[in-house]
């Protein structure tokens, strides 16, 4: 019990990844822009997505939550990195960092089946066009969205609490630029090799099996796509796919990474570099390739703009 009062009552130092570049000025500049990019354009999307009525349909619903996750993973992760660069110190409470691994792994799960969700929604879209709206519709929707929550909330809870749990009384110095449970299990001084192993093994439930709707469901719609006729429709679909499945690859990469990849079989550097782009890279990218392209999303745009326009006369 000491030992786990020891942690509590002490702060924990992150090593932020601008320590270990040559140039940290241009990696912060680089980071910033992204950053700013990222909450641009998901901010842009939930915008567009509440204020036109075209927008309101079971895809963009779910893309609506996509970029609100999108929102939050940089919000938890990037501004504390950043404040620690410009007043040349890491530490972060203990009640900080319990902080951050809840709604990161709340986050990190609830995306991941959201993605899978969204991968059956593209499947009903191509494969079954003529039921969409009775598989789409609102109440479905809706629990799609609910149970990706709940499932975060679950493993949030969890996770957190059964790391906090152990004692963390030798260093506090965490090799990561955030609280991550791989780095600080590093760190404690009991035996916590039976957790990793639930975690690796929890992983199969976790990520494998959405990554696996994921890889069927494109399965399926990529058949439907090579049948088309036309080679125009064909050459958009696959586009689209592919984009898809591009983005979904970087996050469940990572995600398979650090945590099903036992921690001995990978550095503190691969840890820093794989978790940027989940909680940095992914968020930003995301709006580009599911929706700021469309044409409707375009044409929400546009008629915000030239309403705004109308007003300002």
């Amino acid at each position: 019990m000491t030992d786990v009062n020891q942690s509590v009552a002490s702060d924990f130092i992150l090593v932020g990844i601008f320590s270990r570049s040559g140039s940290p000025q241009l990696l912060f500049f680089l980071v910033a822009v992204m950053f700013i990019m990222g909450l641009l354009g998901n901010i842009t999307l939930l915008f567009l997505i509440c204020v036109d009525s075209r927008l309101h349909t079971p895809m963009y619903f779910l893309l609506g939550q996509l970029s609100l996750f999108d929102v939050g993973f940089p919000l938890v992760t990037i501004p504390k990195m950043a404040s620690d660069f410009l007043q040349g110190e890491g530490s972060i409470s203990f009640g900080g960092c319990a902080a951050q691994i809840f709604f990161l792994t709340l986050m990190g799960v609830a995306e991941g089946i959201l993605l899978a969700l969204m991968s059956y929604d593209r499947y009903v879209a191509v494969c079954h066009p003529l039921q969409y709206s009775l598989l789409m519709r609102c109440q479905v929707c809706l629990l799609m969205v609910i149970s990706s929550w709940l499932a975060g909330v679950l493993n949030a809870c969890i996770q957190t609490s059964i790391t906090l749990h152990f004692p963390y009384c030798a260093s506090h110095t965490v090799d990561h630029f955030f609280c991550e449970v791989p780095a600080l299990l590093k760190l404690s001084c009991a035996d916590t090799s039976a957790y990793e192993l639930a975690l690796s093994t929890s992983g199969v439930l976790i990520l494998v099996l959405p990554l696996s709707l994921i890889v069927t469901s494109y399965g399926h719609v990529l058949g439907a796509v090579l049948r088309m006729r036309s080679e125009e429709a064909r050459h958009k679909a696959f586009t689209t796919c592919s984009s898809h499945i591009a983005a979904v690859g970087l996050f469940y990469g990572a995600a398979v990474f650090m945590y099903m990849v036992p921690g001995a079989y990978h550095s503190p550097r691969q840890d820093n570099t794989v978790s940027l782009f989940y909680s940095l890279i992914t968020p930003t990218l995301n709006p580009l390739i599911y929706s700021l392209r469309n044409r409707e999303v375009w044409m929400a745009l546009v008629k915000v703009l030239h309403r705004a326009g109308r007003r300002a006369k």
